[in-house]
């Protein structure tokens, strides 16, 4: 009875431990991959890098602002199409539609004519 007891045991255990392997191995179950835009906002005449301009992804909750040298960077995104808002005060709204984001990184550089 206890040799009985020891195989069943033992037949659970390498059955739970091949059924967790194979689940790694699963791509379904794996997380979706996440890519990052990158870019740089400047003045369209004098090219001068523009400092706190709101960047935005239409869609979706994600702002961010760019740093004195006029970058900015939208970390976590899934891969897709995204439309690109940048707004900054005495400047038109520039929109960049349909970005398409494929790579990890992405780098797209925006140009805002003053008002």
């Amino acid at each position: 009875m206890k040799n009985i007891l020891i195989v069943i045991l033992s037949f659970i255990l390498t059955v739970t431990v091949f059924a967790e392997n194979d689940g790694a191995k699963n791509p379904e179950q794996t997380p979706a991959e996440t890519v990052s835009i990158t870019g740089q906002v400047t003045d369209f005449i004098s090219g001068e890098a523009l400092t706190g301009v709101e960047v935005t992804i239409e869609g979706t909750d994600i702002k961010t602002y760019t740093d004195f040298d006029g970058n900015f960077k939208v970390d976590n995104l899934k891969a897709g199409k995204y439309n690109i808002i940048a707004s900054y005060i005495s400047y038109k709204k520039s929109l960049v539609e349909n970005y398409d984001v494929k790579e990890k990184a992405c780098d797209v550089d925006i140009k805002l004519q003053a008002d």
